[in-house]
């Protein structure tokens, strides 16, 4: 089913860059990316750093030749004193679906000739293609089918195994689901389904990335493995990441915040806030290891994600609501969109165990994969004097985020410590509207010796309502790569994805038709960080939110007395917009820093 969606999308979505204007004119099989140019620049190699996905694993392998050898021993082998950078592929070598295993043979073998302009990187890089059908795919015929493919600058090595007893641990460590086909009378048709997966493996044996169907396409790959290489050394002296004292937020909050509650049974500890922050950024807190609470909510994007209006999790599945961002999250008394939890100890067991976010089957899973993990050993004894539990696991990831309050901001030092230069006459203009005409703090509130700026309470503002009972726009964006979108019909995207749930809001926990569309008040400190906003991120920027509330929110039999139209002249929504991006806290770089020094679990 998902390689299916994955086909139809793609081929929707070049329809839709080609302009072509319905499904019925698609051609059949529509191609996959990777066999033409690619549709949107590709960023330069040294704009980003690959993450580590985790070891590449060994396995016993067959040359072309007959001759015994393994992944390992092929994947070290040396360009100038170093390992090679290895792409490998799995294939079968019969196989007729033009976007599975010919579209990654295509792809390498771009490769292989585009290199042939750049020996110095073709010297740094060997291709490696192990079929998963040893019974037919054997090495004589792994060599006739590398022959005509094997004619560049690259070492590519075509590879098979001695039987499926030695292939299935190989498939097994690179999740590779593949399964045999047979016809309607129990016979073996010879054929496999499978999602396409090529690995990208750097020098150490370090898995840094996956390409499905979607993003194989030789300018990725390129670039990618250009990531891979040593960046030129230069003169001036890098900045590391610093650890804070872990209880810097907590014992002594930031001007402008009130002393930080915690339940008397998970008073805050050094040890219990090093070992929640480990377990945040742990991605074997997730089913398949690749998903970690960090993933969603990114510290370099507010504890939220700046790219996505709602989050995905655990294998690309969808999550209908926006990350919220955990910045002062010690003080709320509700937590998710819909206030359905009260406590930070409770709340982070839901996205561990739900389908569509870290998709664990169950706690003791959680728990049993923590104890069988080394580098937790003694950890939680440590920290609680008691094993890995739900309790404690809670408690840890609990005190974490307790920590991460952000505060004496511009606002909290003209307010509460009493700087007269530190909002200027705009910005103190926008806090008159704020406060007056637009009526902002009603909601987001300002008490006298400290500012929440959220009254922890649910509110129908009407987009709800509108997401659930308005009609959307015939053509909607979509993202391509970071900050590349483009418009494509409605009804295309529609032809391919799930049917969307309503989101009721409140009404789900409590089933009164009173509550139906009504949120929790999202704080507004460090809110131009926060972006998009809304339960749904379906608006985009602070000027957006702005006129939302400007002309009344969205009508609707339940909208919030509080919600009504403004009338703010333009010169009025600039002064409140200038205003709202003085919240932002002096420690927010600090906390970025603290957290880049977790360590990021990986799989073992």
């Amino acid at each position: 089913m998902r390689q299916q969606f994955l086909k139809a999308f793609c081929g929707l979505l070049l329809t839709a860059l080609a302009s072509t204007v319905n499904c019925a004119e698609l051609p059949t099989p529509t191609l996959a990316p990777g066999y033409g140019d690619l549709q949107f620049t590709a960023p330069p190699p040294d704009s980003y750093t690959l993450p580590l996905l985790g070891q590449a694993q060994d396995g016993k392998v067959l040359d072309v030749e007959g001759h015994d050898t393994t992944l390992h021993t092929l994947m070290a082998s040396k360009s100038k004193g170093s390992n090679k950078i290895v792409i490998l592929s799995f294939i079968y070598a019969t196989c007729s679906d033009v976007n599975g295993c010919p579209l990654a043979t295509t792809v390498l073998h771009k490769i292989n000739s585009r290199l042939q302009k750049e020996p110095e990187l073709a010297k740094k890089l060997r291709l490696l293609t192990l079929s998963f059908n040893p019974k037919h795919d054997t090495p004589t015929q792994m060599k006739h089918y590398g022959e005509s493919l094997k004619q560049g600058v690259l070492e590519w090595d075509f590879l098979t195994t001695r039987s499926e007893q030695e292939l299935n641990p190989i498939l097994t460590a690179y999740q590779q689901n593949i399964q045999k086909i047979y016809d309607d009378k129990g016979h073996d048709t010879g054929t496999f389904s499978h999602v396409l997966r090529v690995y990208l493996i750097d020098e150490h044996q370090q898995i840094r990335n996956i390409y499905s169907l979607s993003f194989l396409h030789p300018d990725i790959l390129i670039n990618d493995i250009k990531s891979l290489l040593p960046k030129p050394s230069v003169k001036t002296p890098q900045t590391q990441p610093k650890k804070i004292d872990a209880l810097k937020t907590v014992r002594h909050p930031p001007l402008g915040l009130p002393p930080v509650p915690f339940p008397k049974n998970n008073p805050i500890s050094p040890e219990k806030i090093s070992l929640g922050k480990k377990l945040f950024f742990d991605r074997r807190l997730s089913l398949n290891n690749t998903m970690s609470c960090a993933m969603c909510h990114i510290a370099d994007q507010g504890f939220t994600n700046n790219q996505m209006a709602t989050a995905v999790g655990a294998e690309g599945r969808t999550v209908r609501r926006n990350s919220p961002s955990l910045y002062n999250s010690a003080y709320f008394t509700l937590l998710f969109h819909d206030g359905r939890e009260t406590e930070l100890e409770q709340q982070v067991w839901l996205p561990l165990l739900t389908h569509n976010e870290m998709a664990n089957p169950s706690i003791g899973y959680v728990i049993d994969k923590i104890n069988n993990s080394t580098d937790y050993a003694g950890l939680f004894q440590k920290a609680f004097k008691k094993p890995a539990s739900m309790e404690t696991v809670g408690m840890a990831l609990a005190s974490y985020e307790r920590t991460l309050n952000s505060a004496n901001s511009p606002f909290d030092r003209w307010q509460y410590g009493h700087d007269t230069q530190a909002l200027d006459e705009k910005a103190q203009r926008g806090l008159q509207l704020f406060t007056g005409k637009a009526g902002c703090s009603q909601c987001h509130t300002i008490a006298d010796k400290y500012a929440l700026f959220t009254d922890n309470g649910l509110h129908n503002t009407g987009v709800g309502y509108q997401d659930a009972m308005v009609s959307k726009d015939t053509k909607q964006n979509v993202q391509l790569a970071p900050d590349v979108f483009v418009k494509v019909d409605a009804k295309l995207i529609d032809s391919v994805s799930e049917t969307k749930s309503n989101d009721l809001g409140r009404y789900e926990i409590t089933q009164d038709p009173q509550d139906r569309w009504k949120y929790k008040t999202p704080s507004l400190r460090n809110i131009n960080l926060t972006a998009p906003y809304m339960h749904n991120g379906s608006l985009a920027s602070l000027k957006d939110v702005i006129a939302f509330y400007n002309q009344g929110g969205v009508a609707n039999e339940n909208l919030d007395p509080l919600i009504k139209p403004l009338h703010l002249n333009p010169e009025e929504t600039q002064d409140l917009e200038h205003f709202l991006n003085q919240l932002t806290g002096n420690n927010v770089q600090e906390l970025m820093e603290d957290a880049q020094t977790a360590p990021i679990g990986d799989m073992q």
